[in-house]
Formats: C-alpha cells, structure tokens, sequence
C-alpha cells in the first residue's frame, strides 16, 4: 500500500513541475487555467496524431497529465485532418480564451516549449513530424 502511494505522491508532485513549468513560461498565475491551456492543447495535438505516435507521447507524460490526453479521446475522430495552424489555435480558444491573461499562439507557444524540455527530443521530433507544416512551424524545434 505504501509504494502505491508513493506512485500517486511523484506523479502529482510530477504534473506539478509541468503545471510550474508552463506557469513560469506563460506568466499565468492561476494554477487551474494553467492546466486547462496545458490539458487543451495536449489534447488538440493528440487528435493530430496517428494511434501508434500518439501512444508513444502519452507515455511520456506524468500519470496525472496522460489521465487528462486520454479523457475524452474517441479514436475513430482522430487522427484530424485540419492543415492550417489558425485551426489549432481556434479550438484552443473555444477552452481558453475566456481566461484573461490568454494570449493564442504565444501561450500555445509556451505549452510546446514545456514539452519540448520535458519530453525526449526524439519523441517531439516524432510527434512534430506527424503534423501539419503551419503547426510544425509554430512549435519551436527542441
């Protein structure tokens, strides 16, 4: 029972460096919208993800936070075909963009930063890989 624990302390305390981390790098400072623009566009990435490539981001990710990427996910939907950056940011902005201090590409900007220092550089390569050029484009190269 301890270790099981144990498990749920690192990973919490875990997600809490990428929440931190995106805080820092965005200048929000309300934890829960942190994670909402965190959540959001994870989950906008997912669903631009091929299963195989997708499964392999969500294994790196905190517990916690690949408990978030899978909630809601309907396979059959993914992976989406939208080419165009301005797609991406606009569903975003449908989760975010009642948050004050929500600035559209910059903050997206700021949630592919996180994951570029906290996943390995050959899986954001992947992933970077399986989308299309304008998000490429827009997610800084790690």
């Amino acid at each position: 029972m301890t270790r099981m624990i144990h498990v749920f302390e690192r990973t919490n305390h875990e997600a809490h460096e990428w929440v931190n981390d995106l805080s820092g790098r965005s200048g929000w400072r309300n934890e829960r919208d942190v994670l909402r623009l965190l959540r959001t566009v994870l989950c906008q990435t997912r669903d631009h993800l091929p299963v195989d490539e997708m499964a392999q981001f969500a294994a790196q990710l905190p517990l916690i936070l690949r408990g978030m990427f899978y909630e809601g996910w309907q396979p059959k939907k993914t992976p989406v075909h939208e080419r165009h950056a301005a797609d991406f940011v606009g569903a975003v902005d449908e989760m975010v963009g009642d948050v004050a201090d929500y600035r559209g590409a910059t903050d997206i900007k700021a949630v592919f930063n996180v994951i570029n220092a906290r996943i390995s550089r050959g899986e954001v390569e992947d992933v970077r890989a399986c989308l299309p050029q304008e998000l490429r484009d827009m997610w800084p190269a790690p």
